[in-house]
């Protein structure tokens, strides 16, 4: 049975609303753990984000058994890894053992107890793979809701939005034909192995020497199409790779065919699925490296997988002179004037110039009582259609310029003065960019589509509390500097 949070009442434990903070450390987790206490202690907030993680994590569950991790440590360890941008192994350090992190999850901090709460590392695993993106969505949405209204200076303020794409990578290596087969070609030979351990598969006693010669093999035909100058050479070497990896095709199809028995054979069963994957893939590279390198057939996009890890990922190019050709997906943010992040969507196969119709009605729905002064984008989101779109929202000022030669209309629209410095404003959007891809979205390092959504989200909420954390740390130096006036006075007058 799960529970929201349970603080013990013991020697040592300082209460969540009585953490102190170092106000004058730069380190970026301090003022998200500083946040983090803010939506604890404010009843509003907790209560909204509680309810979601409860109807996620434990609905339909039974309310017996044994206990799992707090909801609240489930969320702390979430953003406090992505606040990070690090791996599983370094969150369980820290949560194991950085004091601060351990105050905000209201658990022992005394090393001299033997009752002292520790967390292992399967179990942050499993506990921070339970949130999903509907719910960080949900989440988000709560955490920018109570930071603006800290923000705002008067009321019914209106939003200057701002709205880019970035492309964040996939965690893969860069895709050749030749690499991706050899791919293929060793995961197969790993299944088999693990078969071989459990079952002893006749005719693989020399499956270590077949490994070798195979990436012998592999290495030797990539050293002659990237390096060669010798046509000849590069096809007779291409050949033997290609005639390599159609007899070991023959013989992982024998396997997937005649599946060894054993008795384990829920496990065996599983295995032969994945060898059957792995040898499609096999077949997939092969017939696409014969087309290109020996018939010099050109291969449409549509036909080409970049990972076979990680199928979902896209070829990218944005036109960049230091990176011409990026691998993931597309990361559309909106942010409003107090940096918070709005709206994101990851972008499977979508373009900039097709997100505004969508966009649009998303911010309506978000903010249907609060007017938008302005929405900034770049030239890449311009069309005639986008510009109407803009229009009927109903929004001030429309910041979107236009690609190419101007008519007269569109120069005087785009030499006024408001327009031009909103322009510049825009440039504010690539600092949050910058700052997102240090709260992890540079490269994605969780699997699967789901996981890379999953941990999109999860980098907006630690940018966004950390954003709020940023708030409240410099309110608490203000109030620290005008205590620390008052002090002196006091001095001076005695």
């Amino acid at each position: 049975m799960r529970q929201r949070f349970e603080q013990q009442t013991a020697l040592g434990i300082t209460p969540i609303s009585e953490i102190k903070f170092p106000l004058r450390s730069r380190d970026e987790l301090p003022p998200v753990l500083m946040a983090l206490q803010y939506i604890f202690i404010t009843p509003d907030i907790n209560e909204q984000v509680f309810s979601l993680l409860e109807n996620k994590v434990c609905q339909g569950k039974k309310k017996t058994g044994r206990k799992g991790m707090d909801l609240w440590h489930i969320l702390v360890l979430a953003v406090v890894r992505n606040t990070l941008d690090t791996n599983w192994d370094r969150l369980e350090h820290v949560a194991n053992y950085d004091t601060l992190t351990r105050k905000i999850l209201g658990i022992q901090t005394n090393q001299f107890d033997d009752n002292e709460v520790e967390f292992s590392y399967q179990s942050i695993i499993d506990n921070v793979s339970l949130i999903d993106e509907e719910l960080l969505e949900n989440i988000n949405s709560i955490v920018v809701a109570h930071g603006q209204v800290l923000f705002k200076k008067k009321e019914n303020e209106e939003l200057k939005l701002k709205s880019d794409s970035f492309v964040l990578e996939t965690n893969i290596h860069f895709p050749t034909d030749l690499n991706l087969l050899w791919d293929s070609i060793r995961k197969c030979l790993d299944i088999v192995e693990e078969l071989n351990g459990m079952t002893n598969i006749e005719g693989w006693r020399k499956l270590k020497f077949i490994r070798k010669e195979i990436k012998s093999i592999f290495r030797a035909t990539s050293q002659q199409v990237f390096r060669g100058k010798d046509e000849k050479q590069k096809k007779f070497m291409v050949q033997s790779y290609l005639a390599s990896a159609i007899s070991l095709n023959k013989r992982f199809s024998q396997i997937i065919k005649n599946p060894p028995q054993g008795r384990s054979l829920v496990k065996i069963i599983n295995l032969v699925l994945q060898l059957q994957k792995y040898n499609n893939y096999l077949v997939k590279f092969a017939d696409l490296i014969e087309r290109r390198l020996l018939k010099g057939e050109k291969i449409e996009a549509s036909e080409k997988v970049y990972s076979i890890f990680e199928p979902h990922t896209e070829w990218i190019t944005k036109g960049k002179l230091n990176r011409s050709v990026e691998l993931g997906h597309l990361l559309l943010i909106t942010t409003d004037q107090n940096h918070f992040i709005v709206d994101y969507k990851v972008m499977v196969g979508e373009k900039d110039a097709l997100q505004i119709k969508p966009l649009s009605e998303r911010i309506q729905k978000l903010y249907p009582d609060i007017k938008i002064f302005s929405h900034s984008f770049d030239k890449g989101f311009f069309s005639k259609d986008n510009f109407q779109i803009l229009q009927q929202a109903e929004i001030e000022n429309i910041v979107l310029p236009k690609k190419g030669k101007l008519n007269k209309e569109e120069k005087e629209r785009e030499g006024g003065k408001e327009f031009k410095t909103l322009r510049n404003a825009h440039s504010a959007v690539e600092s949050n960019i910058n700052m997102l891809e240090h709260h992890g979205l540079n490269r994605c390092p969780d699997k699967g589509l789901d996981g890379y959504k999953r941990y999109v989200g999860l980098s907006v909420l630690a940018y966004n509390i950390h954003i709020l954390g940023n708030h409240l740390k410099a309110k608490e130096i203000k109030k620290e500097k005008m205590r620390q006036k008052q002090r002196d006075r006091y001095r001076q007058a005695a």
